[in-house]
């Protein structure tokens, strides 16, 4: 059993078998990013530009979508997307990232984990993170993803729920 089959495991037990007292999902829906701001060296800038945009979806048989992009990243000349410029290129990739997977919540409802099982960025694909990577917090028709990239700058973004 793999690593992350065996996180998943033990976290999907906690998500798939609630009792009936079990507080509802609290992640599962639409969300749309509306704010994400990256932090490094303490200097607040805007993760996907002055136009972020972007969707996370949770469904409540617990697979998980998101794409987050910087709406400001212009057409590349050609209409294939196969053949853009390595500038082009360049700037596609460092303003988006989408990726796909798992995700668990605990008994209260609250997202406890995630398997990243497609990504845009390949280094995520096989990533388990628990809340010690990533924390997700409910308010409201709010929400708040909060992580730390791998050189310590921090990423958080701010969420509406769409449905």
């Amino acid at each position: 059993m793999t690593l992350a089959g065996l996180v998943l495991g033990t976290l999907g037990a906690c998500a798939t078998a609630q009792s009936p007292q079990a507080a509802p999902n609290k992640v599962a829906g639409t969300w749309r990013m509306v704010r994400a701001v990256v932090d490094p060296d303490g200097a607040a800038k805007p993760a996907y530009g002055t136009r972020p945009q972007g969707m996370l979806v949770f469904t409540t048989d617990m697979h998980y979508v998101e794409v987050l992009t910087d709406g400001n990243v212009p057409r590349f000349a050609s209409g294939v997307r196969g053949q853009g410029t390595d500038e082009e290129n360049r700037r596609a990739m460092s303003g988006s990232i989408g990726m796909f997977g798992r995700y668990t919540v605990d008994r209260q409802g609250d997202f406890s984990g995630n398997v990243v099982e497609g990504a845009t960025f390949p280094n995520w694909i096989g990533n388990v993170r628990t809340t010690a990577e990533l924390r997700l917090r409910v308010e409201g028709n709010r929400m708040f993803e909060e992580f730390r990239r791998p050189d310590g700058t921090r990423i958080a973004i701010e969420f509406e729920r769409v449905r």
